[in-house]
C-alpha cells in the first residue's frame, strides 16, 4: 500500500520530469538526448546477461571506472550495461564502454517503467554505486531473482535520518538488497540501522585510482615556471567561488596596507589562485563572477603551452584534475566550505598537492580523517581560516613540502577495494 502511494506520486510528477529535463537541457545538452529511456521505452531488441552498473553522476561513474577494470581483469568477456542519471555522468561513462556494451538512462522509479527495463535487459546482477536506493527499481529485481547489490557504499548520519524518516519505504528497499560493501565502519553501522543485509567493509575504490602521471608531471612544470605559489580551489561548488573572492578582498586590502607587516601580506599578494568548478555548465557563470570583482581571468581552454598571465586562472575542461593538482602548490577542497560534504579528497592526495579542508566533509568524513592524521591535509573553520591557513605554509615552506609527501603514503596505504569488490562480485555470480 505505502510502495503504491509512492509510485502513484512518481507518476503524477512524470510531466514535471519531462520539464525538468528540458530546462536543465538548455545548460546541459545530454539532457534532452535519449528521453524514452527514462521511461523505460529503448530502441534495441531486448537482450539478457548484462552485468548491470548504475553510477549516477560524475563521481560515482569514476569510482565504477575503477572497478570495473578490476572486474574485466576477473571477468574478461563481461557485457557492461551502464545506466546514469545525470549528464555528467553519462558523458563520463562513455569512454567506460566496449564493443557490445549498452549505455542508457536510469529508469524513472514508477512500476512500469522499472519493469519494462529488467525486461528489456534482464541483467544477472545489479550493482549501485555508493548511494542509489530506488524501491520499485530494487522490488523489481528481486521479483526477477537478479542480485542488486551497493558497491563502495557511504551513508551519511543525515541521510540515515531522512530514510528513518520514511522507514516505511526506505527499510524495504534496504532490505531488498543482496550484498553491501561498505567504505567504513561507520557506513556499516548506519546501513544496519537502515534496515539493509549485514554490511561488509571492504574499503573506498577512489583510493585505487592512480593519477595521470603525465598530467601531474605538467602541471609541475607549468608551476615551476610561474615562480610563485599556486593555490587551487578544487571542484568548487556554486557560492564557494564567490566565498574565495570575498576572502581575497580583505587580502588585497591588506597587501595595499603599508603599515601591515611584511609577513601579514604573504598571502596577499605573490600568490596565484586557480579556480576549477566541479560542474561545466558553470564555467561561463564563474568567469563572469570573478570579473565582477574587478580580476582578469585566464581560462584553461585558452592555453597554449602554459597558462597565461591573470588574477586568477580559470580550469574550464573536464578529465584534467592531476594537471591542477601537480600545478598546484595547495588546494583547498571544495564543497566543504559550503554544506555539501565535500568533493574527492583523494585524488589531490595521491598527487602529493597539500589540501585545506572546510567544516563539511561529510562525504568523505573517515578519508578527511585520515588524511589529517597522515599529515596530508589540515581543516579550518571557514574560507578566510582556509586562507590563513596558505599564509601559515607559506612562511613555513617545509611544513608544506612535509605535507606534500604524505599524501602519496596516505593514498597508497587504503588500497585495495577494488579487487576485494570485484572478487566479491565474481563469487555472487558463482553462487
Amino acid at each position: 500500500m505505502v510502495r503504491a502511494l509512492y509510485s502513484l506520486l512518481l507518476w503524477l510528477a512524470s510531466p514535471l520530469l519531462r520539464r525538468k529535463l528540458r530546462l536543465r537541457a538548455v545548460a546541459e545538452p545530454g539532457y534532452a538526448q535519449h528521453i524514452p529511456e527514462r521511461f523505460g521505452h529503448y530502441t534495441q531488441a531486448p537482450s539478457a546477461g548484462w552485468v548491470w552498473v548504475h553510477a549516477v553522476s560524475l563521481g560515482e561513474t569514476r569510482a565504477a571506472a575503477i572497478l570495473l577494470a578490476a572486474l574485466r581483469k576477473e571477468m574478461p568477456d563481461l557485457r557492461l550495461l551502464l545506466t546514469h542519471g545525470t549528464a555528467t555522468g553519462r558523458a563520463e561513462g562513455r569512454a567506460l564502454l566496449r564493443p557490445g556494451d549498452v549505455q542508457v538512462w536510469q529508469p524513472w522509479d514508477t512500476p512500469g517503467a522499472v519493469q519494462r527495463f529488467v525486461d528489456q535487459f534482464q541483467p544477472r546482477i545489479g550493482i549501485l554505486m555508493e548511494t542509489e536506493i530506488w524501491p520499485n527499481l530494487l522490488a523489481a529485481c528481486r521479483s526477477a531473482a537478479i542480485p542488486v547489490v551497493l558497491a563502495n557504499a557511504r551513508l551519511s548520519g543525515k541521510s540515515l535520518r531522512q530514510a528513518q524518516r520514511l522507514a516505511w519505504l526506505s527499510r524495504p528497499a534496504y532490505g531488498a538488497l543482496s550484498a553491501v560493501w561498505a567504505q567504513t565502519d561507520a557506513d556499516a553501522q548506519r546501513f544496519v540501522a537502515a534496515g539493509a543485509p549485514t554490511p561488509q567493509v571492504l574499503g573506498n575504490l577512489k583510493f585505487d585510482a592512480s593519477p595521470d602521471t603525465a598530467q601531474c608531471a605538467r602541471g609541475r612544470s607549468w608551476r615551476q615556471a610561474a615562480g610563485r605559489t599556486v593555490v587551487l580551489l578544487a571542484s568548487a561548488r556554486e557560492g564557494e567561488e564567490r566565498l574565495l573572492l570575498e576572502a581575497l578582498k580583505s587580502f588585497k586590502a591588506l597587501a595595499q596596507d603599508s603599515s601591515a607587516p611584511e609577513a601579514m601580506k604573504i598571502g596577499a599578494s605573490g600568490v596565484q589562485w586557480l579556480i576549477v568548478p566541479r560542474h561545466p555548465q558553470r564555467f561561463d557563470e564563474v568567469a563572469a563572477l570573478v570579473e565582477t570583482y574587478g580580476l582578469s581571468v585566464s581560462r584553461r581552454s585558452q592555453w597554449l603551452d602554459a597558462p597565461a598571465e591573470a588574477d586568477i586562472w580559470l580550469g574550464d575542461s573536464l578529465g584534467e584534475m592531476a594537471l591542477y593538482y601537480g600545478l598546484a602548490h595547495v588546494a583547498l577542497l571544495g564543497g566543504s566550505f559550503a554544506p555539501l560534504g565535500g568533493q574527492n579528497l583523494i585524488e589531490a592526495a595521491a598527487c602529493g598537492c597539500p589540501l585545506v579542508l572546510g567544516p563539511s566533509t561529510f562525504n568523505f568524513a573517515e578519508a578527511a580523517e585520515l588524511a589529517t592524521q597522515a599529515g596530508a591535509a589540515c581543516r579550518v573553520a571557514d574560507m578566510p581560516a582556509a586562507l590563513e591557513q596558505v599564509r601559515a605554509w607559506c612562511l613555513a615552506p617545509d611544513r608544506l613540502v612535509a605535507s606534500a609527501a604524505a599524501g602519496p603514503a596516505f593514498a597508497a596505504a587504503h588500497r585495495g577495494a577494488a579487487q576485494k569488490t570485484a572478487a566479491a562480485i565474481k563469487a555472487l555470480l558463482q553462487a
